[in-house]
């Protein structure tokens, strides 16, 4: 597949599941189309569309590695992404990246991703979490943000003030995971 017939594929109308399953078992056959695929992304939040970010998310829960090569393009773009499906969606791969730096410890992506990388997409998930939006990104993004107190010791307090804000106002989904991240909080002693 092209980079071309990607963005075809990509712009033929709503992809089904289906459709979106076939296309990332190609992207998985081709990974140099990664870094495509995800302009596309970008493209595609400025139009309100989101069949990119759909693909690109099932693509990093195949093989979130793929991401690696173009993490400084990622984390740079996160903060400019404006409609909020492919911010859910970047929320998300942001959840998967940080388990596999702090939960699983994959040495692949603590040897491949600086802290620059980490402080970008800690910046965004505290936008998304305080932000108006929906509640999907909102609890990516504390799952992430927990992760990242890990090694950016200001985060925790901050992240608990937060929730304990907004507990009562979040959906019932919010609050589930705002209690489980309140709870790995204080046995933390934050």
């Amino acid at each position: 597949m092209t980079q071309h017939q990607l963005h075809t594929k990509l712009n033929s109308g709503r992809l089904s599941k289906p459709k979106v399953d076939q296309l990332v078992e190609q992207l998985i056959r081709q990974p140099s189309l990664t870094e495509a695929l995800f302009l596309e992304v970008l493209r595609e939040d400025k139009e309100g569309t989101f069949n990119a970010s759909w693909t690109f998310d099932h693509l990093m829960r195949k093989k979130l590695v793929y991401l690696l090569p173009m993490m400084t393009l990622f984390t740079n773009s996160l903060s400019q992404l404006k409609c909020e499906s492919c911010i859910r969606l970047m929320a998300h791969v942001c959840e998967m990246v940080a388990e596999a730096y702090f939960k699983k410890k994959n040495p692949v992506f603590i040897k491949n991703i600086a802290d620059e990388h980490l402080e970008k997409m800690l910046t965004a998930c505290f936008d998304w979490l305080i932000s108006p939006m929906n509640m999907a990104p909102k609890v990516f993004s504390m799952t992430s943000l927990y992760y990242l107190g890990q090694k950016f010791d200001w985060v925790h307090p901050e992240l608990r003030v937060i929730l304990e804000d907004s507990y009562a106002t979040g959906t019932v989904g919010y609050q589930n995971r705002a209690k489980k991240t309140l709870d790995k909080l204080a046995k933390l002693g934050r």
